[in-house]
């Protein structure tokens, strides 16, 4: 049946930038259908509590990671911290991101630096850290957030939108590599999704361009949106599924 393919019981999840928006809708999720989930954030603060709490009100366990994916050791403190709290890692959602608006002609080599290590770089380095040990025990599921931004980059974010498309294209090559391991490798793209993110200041977009980047629902979506798919695809429910792009975007993307 359906319903058991998408249990979740006995699990555990590590799902990065979980402290809200996006993380946390699809951190709740995984718990609501049995995972035990890692909430993580840069600095392990009160909102990273409040989700942790709700999750263990859930009847599920729970832990708070507090570590700066940009810091030169980010991802041996997260699988170390993470082995500590809940022991092996079966479920990988990679969605903390880095975002620094700015006119292509304005983008500083700090900024750039910034956002590809943050978006790209340490998600190669994550996965390179906690594949071996879900490829020894044959279940695996890895998901990287990406944005509708891979097919409609918005102008303000150049950098922000290549990373993206970077970690889309090495989902597909490692998701060839891991197939016949019992490890999924997919990518899930939000589109406009209503998060303390899209109240953010950005560059203002040139009307001709606005206008290609409208939502043909007519609204944004919401976190739950995303969290819905998120945990098909980290299922059993989702095991035929692999080395995808999917977009949850009200068909921005068309």
């Amino acid at each position: 049946m359906i319903k058991d393919l998408l249990n979740l019981s006995d699990k555990n999840a590590l799902v990065t930038g979980s402290s809200q928006g996006i993380g946390q809708a699809i951190a709740l999720a995984l718990a609501e259908f049995g995972a035990n989930v890692i909430v993580h954030n840069r600095s392990g603060n009160e909102e990273a509590q409040n989700v942790a709490n709700h999750i263990r009100q859930l009847g599920r366990k729970s832990a708070v990671i507090g570590v700066d994916l940009a810091e030169e050791d980010a991802i041996e403190k997260l699988y170390t911290q993470a082995a500590k709290a809940l022991g092996a890692i079966d479920i990988l959602v990679i969605n903390a991101s880095v975002q620094v608006p700015d006119q292509w002609q304005e983008t500083t080599p700090d900024d750039f630096d910034k956002q590809v290590n943050a978006n790209w770089k340490s998600t190669l380095l994550m996965i390179q850290r906690f594949s071996p040990g879900m490829t020894k025990r044959g279940w695996g599921r890895i998901l990287t957030i990406g944005s509708v931004q891979e097919l409609k980059p918005h102008p303000a974010m150049i950098v922000y939108a290549g990373t993206k498309a970077a970690v889309a294209n090495m989902v597909r090559n490692l998701a060839l590599q891991l197939a016949d391991k019992g490890v999924t490798v997919n990518n899930l793209s939000p589109g406009v999704i209503e998060t303390p993110r899209i109240g953010e200041p950005t560059p203002p977009i040139p009307e001709h361009i606005s206008d290609r980047m409208s939502i043909p629902v007519g609204s944004a979506g919401q976190p739950e949106d995303i969290a819905g798919m998120a945990t098909l695809l980290c299922s059993d429910a989702g095991r035929y599924v692999t080395g995808q792009t999917i977009f949850v975007d009200g068909g921005m993307s068309l």
